[in-house]
């Protein structure tokens, strides 16, 4: 007779594991009631963490945003209670960064577009490149431009802080590289001259393999990759490999050096003798963009956005400051190693696990025309691409798999940049526009058009407290909460 009762509250066989599928503590029966807090609390308890930390928590991709019964029901999984269901948890980012709302400035003073913007490592700087040929240091302060750095002969076509905020390097359409030191605006060195064709991009040692900051690595029109020495403003390394122009340059965490060319192959390089490891192949067109899972936590070096947003405090000492980054880079790569996405003209991307081997974990595609930039989120467990087809897509770092399309945009979409805490991402477009974007419920937050013409460059700042935008109508803009 008792069967014959409805049970007051139907019980779930649950289990939770982490993002590799690791189990942590027993089988659970919980109420199908359990709310994402009171999840909280059991993986707080499980994981014997002496503060709260914030998780997020999946059931077969989906985040459980209510209760366990209700994304079952998403999910259309089995509901017996004989099965056993695997929760996945995510911690979150620890800081939450709120969403840009407004223009708080627009500074003029390039005479050309504005075609790179970068804030340095520790969010204090903010620098841009210009095809007038200057570089500019930006008070993110007062949102005044303190100085103005000649030196180069031709279009500034990228710049590059190093890890250590300390230094800004550029590069331009004659070949030449020119360091440069942002407290005073004035030239570090002499001008680094080899490449014979413009520079495509410049990539810097990582923080954790050398605190000093010395090595930078150029990809160039000519087709070759160069090391250089920054003090002694010599080449150490041409690397020569690509039969055609070489578009991007990554300088990987693990020992690694990654280019892209158009010659459709993307390289992999011993980076302390320039040996080649492999080649990847694969796409049919010119591969434009690169983007490594460590490329957030590379370019912060030991800056850590929680603690040192207010204080020097990683400067002092170096060799506590490289353990710190080389900590922080092993808890990055320890899911799924040093992940590598290329974006082509094909229309396509490719997802690589390029330590390990030739093959493509997966084909991305979607896009209806060529690829422009491609980002992972600086948790490295979501990509985002943007295309001349005026879309954004999004995609899982870990599989490859297709998660959705943000529209918008009336125009090529060129470049996107992820807040810190990775849950809002900024787009810049052919439209004038800015928009942001919530990657939770994958929809515009807001709209943020200012620009008069074509938005070609956009970086988020480390502390998430600031967006930078510059573009053809040769004004930068900083927008802000």
């Amino acid at each position: 007779m008792d069967d014959e009762k409805e049970p007051e509250e139907k019980k779930l066989l649950c289990r939770l594991k982490n993002d590799t599928g690791e189990v942590v503590g027993d089988l659970m029966d919980l109420p199908a009631s359990c709310t994402v807090e009171q999840l909280g609390l059991i993986c707080n308890a499980l994981l014997k963490q002496e503060e709260a930390v914030p998780y997020l928590f999946y059931i077969n991709d989906a985040e459980i945003t209510q209760n366990l019964q209700k994304t079952l029901e998403i999910v259309n999984a089995d509901f017996s209670t004989e099965n056993v269901i695997d929760i996945v948890y995510q911690q979150q980012a620890v800081f939450k960064v709120r969403p840009v709302t407004r223009c708080t400035a627009s500074m003029p003073g390039h005479a050309e577009a504005v075609i790179s913007v970068s804030f340095s490592p520790d969010g204090k700087h903010l620098a841009s490149g210009s095809g007038d040929m200057t570089v500019r240091f930006w008070d993110v302060d007062t949102q005044t431009p303190y100085y103005t750095c000649k030196g180069h002969k031709n279009w500034v076509l990228c710049i590059s802080w190093s890890p250590d905020s300390a230094k800004l390097a550029s590069a331009c359409k004659d070949g030449r590289i020119i360091i440069w030191n942002p407290l005073t605006g004035t030239q570090v060195g002499k001008t680094m001259i080899g490449h014979k064709q413009w520079i495509t991009s410049l990539s810097w040692e990582p923080y954790h393999k050398n605190p000093e900051c010395r090595l930078l690595a150029s990809s160039s029109k000519d087709g070759d990759i160069r090391v250089w020495d920054t003090i002694l403003c010599t080449t150490l390394l041409t690397i020569s490999g690509h039969t055609k122009c070489v578009t991007v340059v990554k300088w990987g965490g693990s020992g690694l050096i990654y280019s892209a060319s158009q010659d459709r192959t993307v390289k992999v390089w011993r980076a302390k003798d320039g040996v080649l490891c492999r080649t990847l192949e694969g796409h049919a067109h010119w591969v434009n963009t690169l983007a490594l899972s460590t490329d957030y936590i590379l370019k912060i070096g030991a800056f850590d956005p929680v603690k040192d947003s207010n204080k020097d405090t990683f400067r002092s000492d170096k060799k506590k400051s490289q353990e710190f980054a080389l900590k922080r880079f092993y808890e990055v790569i320890e899911p799924h190693g040093e992940r590598l996405v290329s974006g082509s003209d094909d229309f396509t991307l490719f997802l690589w696990d390029p330590e390990k081997g030739k093959k493509p974990l997966a084909r991305l595609t979607g896009h209806q025309q060529l690829v422009n930039d491609v980002k992972f989120s600086p948790d490295g467990r979501m990509i985002a691409s943007v295309s001349f087809d005026k879309s954004i897509k999004l995609w899982d770092a870990k599989t490859g798999k297709f998660l959705g399309t943000l529209r918008g945009h009336v125009q090529a979409v060129y470049m996107v940049a992820f807040s810190a805490d990775s849950r809002l991402m900024v787009s810049g477009s052919a439209d004038s526009t800015l928009k942001l974007w919530n990657l939770r419920t994958r929809k515009l937050e807001i709209d943020l058009p200012g620009h008069a013409d074509e938005v070609y460059a956009v970086d988020w700042s480390t502390d998430g407290l600031k967006v930078a935008s510059g573009g053809k109508d040769k004004v930068l803009r900083l927008w802000q909460h």
